[in-house]
């Protein structure tokens, strides 16, 4: 099978998928081959192995607004989560990850266990037991797993791997014929309630459906709208400066946004922000700080008042990428990273750590005027999202490489499809 890998057609399809930069199908065709050659030792399958991907995500625009059914501007991005994978006639899973403890476990239980929260058994027993809820078939598989998705990244490891295992169950059991937007609602099912994390769906979204997207999520069926944008045709590159901390054991921190946000809501009788009109809001404010208390209160207060700010950017931010108004969408990145930082106040965790804050400086004055920067995901620790003009991006990376080591900044492709599997034998 790995002479394959050579085809004219699976080289397109490589190419489609990561990019043309220098050196990438030599890299991709090396990696592909090694997880074929550990499959192969690690599980000696005797039927055919498929290999399946999802991508990472980029969060461009919407910091913390689809938890509360708000509006977000994500893309896919050139890094995966990689598996090549084989059926087996029994409902064992079997995974061996790099750099991770092998996996093994039975479909056969698919209960909720709380000894498993936070662990990537968890992920599966939940896309499992989501996707059987709605009718689908699953049964076991052996999967050898390689990311270029770092854990704690800020890209979204776990939604990557959630669209991964629910693409393998589809590829395998039902001949592909899942819808992406489900596929990320069956994913972060596992990821809220057997993975114990309460995420929003812009991961598992971005990750599944691919490209550059702006998404609605006002009602149970995101609205989403493709944006045809090339940043590299316009003279600049996206880079993600991973600060070096990391996005582990900050669990607390992610789910007090999203609570607070609800509490505001609750406060006008409403399940979320979304169904609250801003000047409803801004009239309120006196009952809000009555109602949840001065100190806990005026966090919430700032951080509802980012959600209809940032809710409203991400319309300006597609509105200025349709029109080639690059500027103005500029513009609109810095104002949500300012946000981020004074009203919903993701920027560091505690005193101790603030890598986000110090990267962000940096970039102001790397980028002042000529270029954008924000916090990237969910905040804390970990990565800040910058355009860079490309005559800036050498002495860009040069000067956050020396702050935050050699390999900090990752210049990020945008990935035109979500979950997909590459057949070897293709002829075309």
């Amino acid at each position: 099978m790995i002479r394959l890998l050579k085809t004219p057609a699976v080289m397109k399809r490589m190419t489609h998928l990561y990019g043309q930069r220098d050196g990438v199908l030599v890299q991709q065709t090396a990696r592909y081959t090694h997880m074929l050659k550990r499959h192969e030792e690690l599980f000696n399958a005797s039927g055919p192995v498929q290999l399946i991907s999802a991508p990472g995500r980029t969060e461009i625009g919407g910091n913390h607004t689809d938890h509360n059914r708000g509006k977000v501007l994500a893309a896919a991005i050139n890094l995966d989560t990689l598996a090549a994978v084989s059926k087996r006639s029994d409902r064992i899973v079997r995974m061996h990850s790099d750099g991770y403890d092998p996996l093994e476990l039975s479909l056969n239980d698919l209960a909720l266990r709380e000894e498993e929260k936070g662990t990537t058994a968890a992920l599966v027993r939940g896309v499992a037991r989501k996707l059987t809820e709605e009718g689908f078939t699953v049964g076991g598989f052996d999967a050898a797993v390689s990311s270029t998705v770092r854990s704690g990244s800020g890209l979204s490891s776990s939604a990557a791997f959630e669209v991964l295992v629910c693409a393998i169950f589809d590829a395998l059991y039902n001949g592909w014929r899942m819808d992406p937007q489900k596929r990320a609602q069956y994913s972060q099912f596992a990821e809220n309630v057997y993975f114990g994390k309460p995420s929003g769906l812009m991961d598992q979204m971005a990750s599944s459906v691919g490209g550059l997207t702006c998404i609605d999520f006002k009602n149970d069926e995101a609205r989403i709208e493709p944006i045809a944008y090339d940043f590299a045709a316009r003279g600049f590159a996206v880079v993600v400066v991973n600060t070096g901390g990391s996005h582990d054991d900050l669990t607390p921190h992610y789910a007090a946004i999203p609570q607070e946000m609800r509490e505001v809501a609750a406060c006008f009788g409403e399940c979320c922000l979304r169904k609250v009109r801003p000047e409803q809001f801004l009239q309120g404010i006196p009952m809000i700080r009555e109602q949840l208390g001065v100190g806990k209160g005026d966090r919430a207060i700032l951080r509802a008042a980012h959600f209809f700010e940032e809710n409203r950017r991400v319309d300006d931010m597609a509105d200025a990428l349709r029109a080639d108004r690059l500027e103005d969408f500029l513009a609109s990145v810095i104002a949500s990273g300012a946000s981020s930082a004074m009203y919903l106040q993701n920027i560091y965790a505690t005193s101790e750590s603030e890598e986000v804050a110090l990267a962000l400086m940096l970039a102001d004055q790397k980028l002042r005027g000529k270029g954008a920067w924000r916090i990237h995901g969910g905040g804390f620790a970990g990565t800040t999202l910058n355009f860079v003009p490309q005559k800036e991006l050498s002495s860009f990376v040069k000067d956050m490489s020396a702050v935050f080591g050699e390999h900090s900044c990752q210049v990020l492709d945008i990935r035109p499809e979500g979950a997909a599997s590459i057949n070897l034998f293709a002829q075309t």
